[in-house]
């Protein structure tokens, strides 16, 4: 097997996303009930499974599948880089005009996959698999639960499964979407941020079969650091200057009215400046001001001239355009000169 980067030559009419991280027992059952379900449906298809680095057979499972059926792709990442980067990997490899992605631990229902189309066909850009009754335990619940409240509460965008595994796509949102760490948690806030409608539905969650999940404690810690990255990249992508430039004047600001309360003492015999240590804090708030005014500029230039390579059509829904006008026929009444 090799590594073959080129466009998509058939368009499909539907891509299934799956990144597999250690679910070799999954797989086989797992591939039935896609198939099961995609045999019912009258879409040319093909199922992208990106094998994360996976260490217990899940790989040769995944080839044996592709041998038997043309419309299996397994692409295979040389080490876990974690699920945004095999979503990413799996978004750029897609083929299909609709995209849905789903966990390969066969708590998400394939026969749900429909319904989402449906949804699609209503004309939303994303719609999100709602696990109403999740069947999780309670340590997976609740903090699930908090991150999605907080995450509705300072976004605006109310919807109950941010980090749902089971979702449809339009294809020219997915790929879109600049996914890194862990920042598919987010994609219904980023997709939301380019544009695109985006909904949910509620959707069946089983139990996990087999295994156990590969996500432990540390992924609130982390999950927290990238939804702070993602407030700061849809409210100052391309404005960093309103965020440092702001503050950095405050700061300013503060720390001159500090240090001329300071010189007029001074000036007046007061108090040496010696015996004030209110000196250092404005000092220190100058520089700090100076600092995070300079940090908004250079911030302003990289954007300046990543605008320059991105496309400015890129947020752009539709184009409506009359139709071209024939030109208008020569007079045939035109005297021919003598």
């Amino acid at each position: 097997m090799q590594l073959v980067r080129e466009t998509c030559r058939d368009t499909v009419d539907l891509t299934l996303i799956l990144p597999v991280y250690n679910e070799r027992e999954s797989i086989p059952l797992l591939y039935e009930k896609l198939r099961a379900m995609l045999d019912s449906l009258e879409l040319t298809w093909e199922i992208i499974f990106i094998d994360d680095g996976s260490t217990d057979g899940s790989t040769e499972a995944l080839c044996a599948l592709q041998e038997q059926d043309p419309g299996v792709v397994v692409a295979i990442q040389r080490r876990n880089f974690g699920k945004s980067a095999a979503l990413a990997a799996g978004f750029l490899l897609a083929c299909g005009n609709a995209i849905v992605t789903l966990d390969a631990d066969l708590q998400d229902d394939p026969q749900e996959i429909p319904r989402l189309l449906a949804r699609l066909d209503e004309g939303f850009d994303v719609v999100i698999g709602w696990k109403q009754s999740r069947q999780d335990p309670l340590t997976k619940r609740i903090p699930s639960k908090i991150a999605n409240g907080v995450t509705a509460l300072v976004t605006g965008i109310r919807i109950h499964d941010m980090n749902s595994g089971l979702k449809a796509y339009r294809a020219a949102c997915a790929k879109q979407l600049t996914l890194y760490g862990d920042m598919h948690r987010y994609i219904p806030v980023l997709a939301h941020h380019n544009g695109y409608r985006v909904t949910e539905i509620p959707v069946t969650h089983h139990k996990r079969q087999f295994g156990k999940s590969k996500y432990g404690p540390g992924r609130m810690l982390r999950g927290g650091s990238d939804f702070m990255t993602v407030l700061f990249l849809i409210n100052f992508r391309y404005r960093p200057l309103h965020l440092f430039g702001i503050t950095g004047i405050v700061l300013l600001l503060a720390g001159f009215v500090v240090n001329a309360y300071l010189a007029i003492e001074w000036f007046q015999g007061m108090r040496p400046l010696s015996q004030r240590p209110l000196l250092l804090l404005g000092i220190l708030l100058m520089l700090m001001g100076i600092q995070l005014l300079t940090m908004g500029l250079i911030g302003e230039l990289l954007v300046f001239y990543g605008q320059r390579s991105e496309d400015p059509l890129h947020g752009m829904a539709e184009v409506h355009r009359a139709p071209a006008r024939e030109p208008a026929p020569l007079s045939s009444s035109r005297e021919e000169s003598p």
